[in-house]
């Protein structure tokens, strides 16, 4: 494959999108906790009460208690699906090889384990 200088203008365009927009996500966030701070501070110094909110509000759908089962299925599926597409392509010394996504593959049956045995505990 050759590559050309556009292609590589294109991917660090795209990085630079995806990096721009974590960066700006991450500057409103602070920009308005300083604002809510300004606010109770003043708030504090005239004596008005204010009512305690929370800062973040978790966003609906979210279920932190399915990220490790999804990402241990994910890695699993994926490094045992390479293992057996890299055990049927390659040929000669190359072969050795498929094991290669082994480490992946392990760490998908980690993040399997740790979830249904500590539900049990």
């Amino acid at each position: 494959m050759s590559y050309t200088v556009g292609d590589g203008i294109v991917t660090l365009a795209l990085a630079a999108g995806v990096v721009g927009y974590f960066y700006v996500r991450q500057e409103s966030r602070r920009k308005r906790l300083e604002m809510i701070h300004r606010e109770r501070l003043l708030a504090m110094e005239k004596g008005i009460p204010l009512p305690e909110f929370p800062i973040e509000q978790p966003r609906p759908g979210t279920d932190p208690d399915n990220v490790i089962p999804i990402l241990g299925t994910v890695l699993l599926s994926l490094s045992v699906g390479t293992m057996i597409v890299l055990s049927l392509m390659l040929q000669g010394e190359e072969h050795g090889f498929w094991v290669a996504p082994l480490p992946f593959a392990f760490l998908g049956v980690g993040f399997l384990a740790f979830h249904f045995l500590g539900k049990r505990g």
